[in-house]
């Protein structure tokens, strides 16, 4: 019987099972940067809002405390959006004339809420606490970046179940004392600059991670990372 193929379709079948993998590990790949593109999550795009607020300003510039606008932090899930009277406090004595806060003093007036755009927003089947994180050491800045250098507000990070579930995993990385998680210029304790809790003190992030996971009584790695902690 005649051969019905060539001898070179040999070589096309040996590619053509090579690329089949290939295409789809490249596929796989490419999924996977898209989906935590910025496209995606959001990250490091600043939002359109009613009035352009500047962190910068406010709280680099002025110093102004996370929790004069953000009252609830400290006891509820939610940080909390100001009232326009917590603006006007300020803004009813300087800048009374910009037209830059036409819309800040329009919602004043007639008692309309300004209709800000969140930033930081987490998919409505993901619960999170925010008292619970600052109550057991874990600074604003270490989830909302640097915003005191934040001219705009910015998404600081992807905000996905990894980058949560990274800090879940070894939270020992990322807390403080207490008494710091409001403060942005806190840095982690090195042998230069040791970070001193109850008299003692420490030059090594891990170690007091480690001494404040007991401190705060910070439920185990198990318990943090169980899928009914963040979806109930």
């Amino acid at each position: 019987m005649a051969q019905i193929f060539p001898s070179s379709a040999n070589n096309y079948a040996k590619a053509t099972i090579l690329a089949i993998p290939v295409l789809a590990i490249g596929l796989f790949a490419g999924y996977y940067v898209f989906m935590t593109s910025p496209y995606i999550t959001n990250q490091k795009i600043a939002r359109s809002q009613p009035v352009p607020f500047s962190h910068k300003h406010h709280v680099g510039g002025l110093g102004i405390d996370c929790r004069y606008c953000h009252t609830s932090v400290e006891v509820s899930s939610t940080a909390g959006i100001p009232p326009t009277k917590t603006c006007m406090n300020c803004h009813s004595q300087i800048w009374t004339n910009a037209a830059l806060l036409e819309p800040v003093r329009y919602s004043y007036r007639s008692g309309t809420s300004l209709q800000w755009e969140k930033v930081n927003d987490l998919p409505d089947f993901v619960y999170f606490n925010h008292s619970i994180h600052v109550n057991k050491g874990v600074g604003c800045n270490t989830c909302h970046g640097k915003v005191e250098g934040m001219a705009l507000m910015l998404q600081q990070n992807s905000l996905q179940m990894e980058w949560c579930l990274e800090c879940h995993r070894a939270p020992e990385k990322n807390l403080r004392p207490r008494e710091e998680v409001f403060n942005s210029a806190y840095e982690q304790p090195t042998e230069a600059k040791p970070v001193t809790v109850d008299g003692k003190e420490y030059t090594d992030q891990i170690a007091l991670g480690t001494a404040l996971v007991h401190k705060y009584k910070l439920r185990s790695v198990r318990d943090i990372t169980s899928c009914s902690t963040c979806h109930r």
